[in-house]
């Protein structure tokens, strides 16, 4: 099965997972006791969004989905933080191919690639992309927002490599594998 990168079904991917991500980042996350800086269940589902549909799909729904978070919960957008969601969710979903979650198998080397790539993705957004944009757009100071970005990107690491480890382990085991129906 040839996977396309932007068709239909990533269209439609898109539109419920921002509905889904901005949910979860609503009301399924966990305080750190750091102001504006939560645990996030919501990227664990980014994850296995941009695993399964790719990485137009995993920055649209991190950027979107962050957005409509944003706006229902503060009022308005922090676009560092959206950004720094958009980032995540396209690094995870240029690697979609290499992990191929539709064929039905994700074994301990697909896991273990997968952390590598959520890790690497998220160092990226939480403890240079976020922060270096919150003292360029918002001229937040440095102390502050590197604070911030270093408790959300371990959060969102654990949550992700616990979470997001267990939804593509169970989504894999949902896909009829190739050659797998015999005709008697």
């Amino acid at each position: 099965m040839k996977k396309e990168i932007f068709s239909i079904k990533t269209i439609v991917a898109i539109g419920i997972g921002s509905a889904v991500f901005m949910i979860l980042g609503r009301f399924a996350s966990i305080p750190t006791g750091i102001p504006n800086t939560e645990i996030q269940t919501a990227y664990a589902f980014l994850a296995l969004m941009a695993v399964i549909y790719g990485p137009i799909a995993g920055l649209s729904i991190g950027f979107i989905g962050n957005t409509l978070k944003d706006l229902t919960a503060y009022g308005t957008p922090w676009f560092s933080w959206i950004i720094a969601s958009a980032v995540v969710g396209i690094i995870i979903g240029l690697a979609w191919k290499k992990f191929d979650i539709n064929e039905g198998e994700f074994g301990k080397k697909k896991i273990i690639g997968f952390n590598v790539c959520q890790v690497i993705a998220n160092v990226i957004a939480w403890f240079v992309v976020a922060p270096s944009l919150d003292i360029l757009i918002y001229a937040e100071p440095a102390n502050k927002v590197y604070l911030q970005g270093a408790i959300a990107g371990f959060s969102n690491i654990i949550a992700v490599g616990v979470l997001g480890t267990i939804l593509l382990v169970l989504y894999s085991k949902t896909i009829v594998k190739q050659g797998s129906l015999d005709k008697e």
